[in-house]
């Protein structure tokens, strides 16, 4: 399996000769005009495409995937290697791409509760909520009676320490997916299987956080409230600090607009911080608020972060019920 190294699908568009044209001046052949197809569609019909990666980074990124694809050339049936392929492409954006190896994996591998994490997650990416959450739900089979594992990081955090594992990793994919599909009770039911598999303080600030969000939209606050105090600043965060901050945010102890800078964070902190804050404020009635923030969220380009997807999903949902 060799994907195409390009971002771009080029696409040759037939020019018939004009009516008028002479027979003994032939038209000049047409020229090819490159059609962007895009990774992922919103739910209104904006499409997306790769953002532009710094170079020092699209290198690094480039070159583990050319690891991945040597890797994969020697040993094709591997598991292993299809996931680490699927994965590679899809830190480069190419989701697409990422989705037809994982197919492919499957294929080779139906019982590999893995294969149906990563697709999952990719159709989760290009909004296609339906079959991330049949993806997500056939591994949660798949891993009954089974012992979890850590999840190795394609991208290590600061100390090197994978925070997830495989089961969780499946609980919590699939709890965003019915997140955003506003089916929220069997949202709530796959974080709290998640919190339950979660054994670090950044697995649980982060299921948390998705946890407190849930039970607002059922309008249950009180429970919300109570997951409140399990969070203080002594907790060991190790890289979700951004959920870490919104669970602060939500008790109290950060100002709502702290985790608006966009000065201070990076894209992701600032998309994922986002809805967060917006989500409050649409909690606690000040539709408006959330609204306009959502719509920065949503206008700030990191397309493929939860926060962004979340964001625009909303919107769009809200748009619908006028």
């Amino acid at each position: 399996m060799k994907f195409r190294t390009t971002r771009f699908t080029t696409v040759l568009l037939l020019v018939a000769f004009g009516a008028c044209a002479k027979a003994e001046a032939p038209a000049p052949p047409a020229t090819p005009t490159i059609v962007a197809v895009p990774e992922a569609v919103s739910p209104s019909g904006t499409p997306f495409f790769p953002r532009e990666i710094p170079a020092e980074k699209r290198s690094q990124l480039e070159a583990d995937l050319a690891v991945a694809q040597r890797a994969y050339d020697a040993a094709p049936n591997n598991a292993d290697s299809i996931i680490w392929l699927g994965r590679r492409l899809g830190y480069l954006e190419r989701f697409q791409d990422a989705i037809r190896a994982f197919t492919e994996g499957i294929a080779k591998h139906p019982e590999d509760s893995r294969l149906y994490r990563f697709r999952g997650h990719r159709y989760i990416s290009v909004r296609e909520f339906d079959k991330a959450i049949a993806d997500l739900s056939r591994a949660a089979e798949l891993i009954q009676g089974k012992t979890d594992t850590p999840e190795p990081d394609g991208a290590p955090n600061k100390l090197g320490i994978p925070t997830s594992t495989q089961h969780g990793n499946i609980y919590y994919h699939l709890a965003l997916a019915q997140y955003l599909k506003a089916d929220y009770l069997a949202s709530l039911t796959s974080w709290n299987e998640a919190f339950r598999i979660a054994s670090n303080d950044d697995t649980r600030i982060a299921v948390n956080d998705w946890r407190y969000m849930t039970l607002r939209r059922l309008g249950r606050d009180a429970e919300a409230n109570a997951l409140l105090k399990s969070v203080n600043k002594n907790l060991k965060i190790i890289e979700n600090t951004a959920y870490f901050r919104r669970m602060l945010m939500y008790k109290g102890e950060l100002p709502a607009d702290s985790l608006l800078s966009q000065g201070e964070t990076d894209p992701l902190q600032y998309v994922t911080q986002g809805y967060g804050v917006g989500n409050w404020h649409y909690a606690n009635g000040d539709t408006a608020r959330a609204r306009a923030i959502f719509d920065t969220v949503a206008g700030s380009g990191y397309w493929a972060a939860f926060g962004f997807i979340a964001a625009e999903t909303d919107l769009y949902r809200w748009s619908k019920s006028k």
